[in-house]
């Protein structure tokens, strides 16, 4: 201290504007659009003090600890997959591209990279008490291996439901891997792990802060939704396992949510995208279960399994080209609306295309801020042709994506940019003009229940609000 003397207070800012240089330069050759490039390098250049620490949290878009796991995983299962002789289904990937509805989604068999495979039943599931009801008795009637996969669990009396049947298969001598995400169930108690563990139920928590150069990554999370049991029958939707998502807790109640049931070959590929996860928590791979009987006929059906360790935007480029396949209608349901200018841009174009665009929001905010954010994207929706509604009876939080008559897309994305980049998504996307029609019907059921922002709308709005809305915009990235 005596040798650096009154200097100290020089040095130490020098240090700080040296280590803000040399984060300028990481956001210029790591940051993936443009704007969010020259914001974070002139903030590290000019305001170092403030913006150094936030850079850490929220400066990454690509998990580079994650890729190497990942590769180690899928080497891994590469030959787990030769012991079990795990069926190819070339005849199902050859139907499936066969198919002219899915062949107008001409970039998905790259940008997902797991095949669309046909002769899959599908069963949508409305709402909590259906998709709880569904899953529970599969998990009672599992004999081999349950993989169950949520962002959010909480102690309360569904939690509590779930902990109790899985400690009676686990005593039954099944194989159950839990995973839940540890900043989304930041609340769980370690009592309710502890429980899990102790009755023989392989319990992880997915932290994106493993390792000492991941330490100050907490920007990214798993907000995948997946369960499957005994490789037979899986299930992906926006449900988190709570109450509120039961519709019992206001004022959000009752809670919108969708699910899916599916059983045929792309459970496998359900299965895969546990294993990566589980792999990264676990550094062991869960059981990997392949019945060789699998439906006659069915569905065409792609697992879309995206997030910050992709090469390219996965979630925000499937939002894109889906939108741009869409010769008639797409409807899109999000509780959260704030698009990137890929998605946005879609959305108008199709609408000068003449396509039916619509997007069902919630009326209820759960984070205000983010609620702000998504009100000035969709008053400027509005202004642009797209017919937007607000569902009124209580909190929506599905993610569904009709397009046409066909194609439907069901899973844990949302409308916004976390989605796009920061968090690991999972959407089930189906090739099926029977079931788009149910989705059809139930999305029906939901715009009569919604009222339809008008233009003048937004023209009420007070200038205080305005100004609140567009500051909430500018931290968009980050909500």
């Amino acid at each position: 201290m005596d040798y650096f003397g009154p200097h100290i207070f020089g040095y130490l800012i020098a240090l700080i504007h040296t280590l803000g240089t040399i984060a300028a330069i990481h956001a210029v050759l790591t940051v993936r659009t443009a704007q969010g490039s020259i914001a974070w390098a002139l903030s590290l250049v000019f305001i170092p003090y403030l913006t150094l620490i936030p850079y850490l949290v929220f400066g990454r878009s690509t998990f580079d600890g994650y890729i190497k796991a990942r590769r180690q995983a899928n080497e891994q299962m590469r030959q787990a997959v030769s012991e079990l002789n795990w069926r190819p289904w070339v005849e199902e990937a050859l139907t499936a591209r066969a198919s002219n509805a899915y062949d107008s989604l001409r970039a998905m068999p790259k940008l997902g990279r797991m095949p669309c495979l046909a002769n899959n039943e599908v069963r949508l599931l409305i709402n909590g008490s259906s998709t709880f009801e569904a899953i529970f008795h599969a998990i009672s009637q599992a004999r081999e291996a349950v993989l169950i996969q949520f962002f959010i669990i909480h102690d309360d009396r569904l939690g509590q439901r779930l902990l109790q049947l899985l400690l009676k298969k686990a005593a039954e001598g099944v194989a159950i891997h839990l995973l839940y995400d540890r900043i989304g169930s930041h609340a769980l108690p370690h009592n309710y792990v502890q429980q899990l563990r102790d009755g023989g139920v392989e319990v992880k928590a997915f932290a994106t802060r493993s390792g000492w150069l991941n330490r100050f990554q907490v920007n990214f999370r798993n907000h995948r939704k997946i369960v499957v049991v005994d490789g037979m029958i899986g299930f992906v939707g926006g449900h988190n396992v709570g109450d509120e998502y039961m519709g019992e807790k206001p004022p959000l109640a009752p809670w919108r949510d969708t699910h899916v049931q599916v059983r045929g070959p792309v459970v496998a590929c359900m299965q895969e995208s546990f294993a990566e996860d589980w792999f990264w928590a676990a550094r062991t791979l869960p059981p990997l279960i392949l019945p060789e009987v699998y439906p006659d006929d069915g569905v065409l059906c792609q697992l879309l399994a995206s997030g910050p360790a992709d090469a390219c935007e996965t979630c925000s480029l499937f939002f894109v080209e889906a939108i741009h396949a869409a010769t008639e209608r797409v409807w899109i349901t999000s509780p959260y609306f704030i698009p990137d200018e890929a998605v946005f841009a879609a959305l108008r174009l199709a609408v000068l295309r003449g396509v039916d665009v619509r997007l069902l929001l919630p009326s209820r905010p759960d984070h205000r801020i983010v609620y702000a954010a998504s009100s000035l994207y969709a008053f400027e929706a509005v202004r642009a042709g797209v017919r937007v509604f607000r569902y009124q009876p209580g909190f929506l939080h599905q993610k569904v994506v009709l397009v046409d008559n066909e194609i439907s897309a069901i899973g844990s994305a949302n409308l916004d940019n976390r989605s796009f980049r920061l968090n690991f998504e999972v959407m089930l996307l189906t090739v099926d003009s029977e079931f788009a029609g149910h989705v059809e019907q139930m999305l029906n059921d939901d715009f009569a229940l919604s009222y339809e922002i008008a233009k003048e709308e937004s023209r009420e709005i007070h200038r205080l609000q305005q100004l609140g809305m567009r500051i909430a915009r500018l931290i968009s990235p980050i909500l």
